[in-house]
């Protein structure tokens, strides 16, 4: 579906650049934007490299596992109806923890494996179970200790300050994160009351 409202998108710019003769506008915009575009992936490469190496680093030295354990009896609760020992908990805390650093990138693999454990929990059905729910609600709303992505955008434009965005964006998330859990677990309450 929304390829068809990009390539909409696109099908409209044209037709109406054509009709005002703007088209050699539209077409300095697509190359400069291309260029644009592949300079900051170049950049961005450079710092998801190291964070995603540093996260190698803190796996294959059991930094890992040790936040996992730290965190794991906070989201058993999050997700009572998931084994502490099953692996889609395994999944849940390592996408969470890829969050924390900023690793979006590391972190989709993840929530996908930790989907598809859920799913399994879930008998396999085509409906969303409770700590579907909840993961996806947590995964959006992630708590983010280091915004990598946004540091490496802001050193890529030349910022003064890259890192000031640190604390603003750490605020943010744990407000995002808390008002999600919160909105999840009213919707359930309340579903369970009418149930």
């Amino acid at each position: 579906m929304v390829n068809y409202i990009w390539v909409g998108m696109t099908i409209i710019g044209v037709l109406f650049a054509f009709v005002n003769g703007t088209m050699a506008a539209v077409n300095q915009a697509i190359f400069s934007g291309a260029k644009e575009a592949v300079t900051l992936c170049i950049g961005l490469i450079s710092i998801l490299v190291f964070w995603l190496g540093m996260m190698r680093i803190a796996e294959e030295s059991g930094l890992l596992e040790k936040l996992a354990k730290l965190f794991r009896p906070f989201i058993s609760r999050l997700f009572p109806e998931v084994p502490s020992e099953h692996p889609a908990m395994g999944y849940i805390l390592s996408n969470m923890i890829a969050n924390l650093f900023g690793l979006g990138n590391a972190a989709t693999p993840l929530g996908i494996k930790a989907m598809e454990q859920l799913k399994k929990l879930n008998g396999g059905r085509n409906f969303a179970s409770r700590s579907m729910i909840t993961f996806l609600a947590i995964n959006t709303s992630s708590v983010t200790l280091i915004p990598t992505t946004v540091i490496a955008i802001r050193m890529n434009y030349h910022s003064i300050s890259p890192t000031e965005i640190v604390v603003p964006t750490l605020i943010a998330t744990i407000i995002s994160a808390i008002c999600g859990i919160l909105i999840d677990r009213y919707f359930y309450y309340r579903r369970s009351r009418k149930g």
